[in-house]
């Protein structure tokens, strides 16, 4: 497959925003300004970025959820809320996602997110279906997800709810890293996702995953730059160089995935304070388990039944390995991806027949 070339017209600058303690990326405009409505709002960034996506009015939009009625909401994240809605043209069932309009942050991210997602196109990521850019209003339109996040399943389960089976864990975690793995070595230039977490992978009817919310998304380091600079991120999902220094890697994207790992194989959150003090922090109680595979049973979520032994420490090696201290021995997505490819398969038989070379080098290491 061809690595998908964005057309860059901008370069980023950084501004602090002290009220979120985050900081927000400010565009430069180094050619011709963006198109503006009447009212002087800044259009779109369609012009020059060949934007394969369908063009909605307000109306459209706001028909397709009855208004944006309390009953179609789907969630409220950092950027705006998500409605389930249905185009009266087509009758396709949708995920509308309506920006915050206070703030420049929400011009920001649907720049970023549209460009984005429209030139990305992969089985494993959230197909966007189209954007509004009517005056003020931003909202994007995307497939929408029938089995909602993946914290649904595993962190946020009720007493009647079936848990998901082993190999269902197992099928999400290698969807979630050949998106993954499509960002950083196939898209041209190489896409940092920035803010990968369980309520990001989202699930179709057959519970194969997508990543979603690009509005966190931000390209990757070209030419001799090895990081990029930011301060947004999520509470709790934060690779040890990003919390020190506000750089972000592919490998800080690869330390975000193992903790995903993690909470599949283990049913908890990464941080969890209505646990006992020793437990509440993931990482903290499952590392030292890493060092013992006749431990590794110790951190399975007590609600999974059957699961294959060869099975639980290939998962647990990646894990390990991509919650690795230092970013340079993390492995690449594609090694993920690699190491992941047999679990996915419903066959137990065939997991008992993986190496272990994997597992070796994670026992080297963490030992």
């Amino acid at each position: 497959m061809s690595r998908p070339h964005f057309p860059l017209k901008k370069s980023f600058s950084l501004c602090p925003v002290s009220r979120n303690s985050k900081i927000h990326e400010v565009t430069k405009w180094h050619e011709s300004p963006p198109e503006k409505t009447p009212n002087g709002k800044i259009q779109n960034d369609i012009g020059n970025a060949n934007i394969a996506a369908e063009t909605f009015m307000f109306l459209e939009l706001a028909s397709a959820t009855k208004n944006f009625r309390r009953e179609y909401l789907l969630g409220d994240g950092g950027f705006g809320r998500v409605y389930k809605g249905c185009l009266e043209k087509t009758g396709q069932i949708v995920a509308i996602k309506q920006l915050d309009r206070i703030g420049f942050e929400g011009h920001q991210e649907f720049l970023v997110e549209v460009r984005t997602l429209s030139l990305l196109r992969h089985e494993n990521l959230v197909k966007l279906i189209g954007y509004c850019a009517d005056g003020d209003q931003r909202l994007l339109v995307y497939e929408h997800m029938a089995k909602g996040s993946l914290v649904d399943h595993v962190l946020d389960i009720s007493p009647d709810q079936k848990p998901l089976s082993w190999h269902s864990r197992m099928k999400i975690a290698h969807g979630a890293a050949r998106g993954l793995e499509y960002l950083h070595e196939k898209a041209n230039p190489p896409v940092i996702y920035r803010d990968l977490k369980s309520s990001n992978i989202l699930l179709d009817e057959n519970f194969d995953a997508k990543l979603s919310d690009f509005g966190l998304a931000k390209l990757g380091p070209t030419g001799e730059k090895a990081h990029v600079s930011s301060r947004v991120a999520t509470y709790g999902y934060c690779a040890p160089e990003y919390a020190k220094t506000g750089q972000l890697t592919l490998k800080s994207d690869v330390y975000n995935f193992g903790m995903v790992m993690l909470e599949l194989i283990t049913g908890r959150r990464i941080v969890d304070t209505t646990r006992p003090t020793n437990e509440q922090n993931l990482i903290a109680w499952a590392t030292p388990v890493f060092r013992d595979q006749k431990r590794f049973p110790e951190i399975v979520d007590p609600l999974l039944e059957n699961y294959p032994a060869k099975g639980l420490s290939q998962a647990v090696a990646v894990a390990a390995m991509c919650l690795q201290e230092e970013p340079l021995v993390r492995p690449l997505m594609s090694d993920v991806v690699a190491a992941l490819s047999s679990l996915a398969i419903e066959d137990s038989a065939s997991n008992d027949s993986l190496s272990d070379d994997f597992e070796c080098q994670v026992l080297a290491r963490v030992g």
